[in-house]
């Protein structure tokens, strides 16, 4: 009987990709709507084009539900 394969997390897999060196890049939340009517609004949405470099903790959780590691 074949030995059961792992399958990626399709949706994770979507929202995020892996660098040269293997670390997490992702974007950030909250750019959807709402984004008039405040002082620091020009800075949110400037920051949320970047994207972000995911902390350790938070690789580990993506790599095994990617079926990297």
């Amino acid at each position: 009987m074949p030995r059961k394969t792992h399958k990626p997390h399709k949706g994770l897999q979507k929202r995020v990709k892996l660098t040269g060196t293997g670390k997490v890049k992702r974007h950030r939340a909250g750019k959807s709507h709402r984004m008039s009517r405040r002082s620091w609004t020009a800075t949110r949405v400037r920051r949320g084009r970047r994207a972000e470099i995911c902390p350790s903790c938070d690789e580990k959780v993506i790599k095994a539900l990617l079926g990297l590691g």
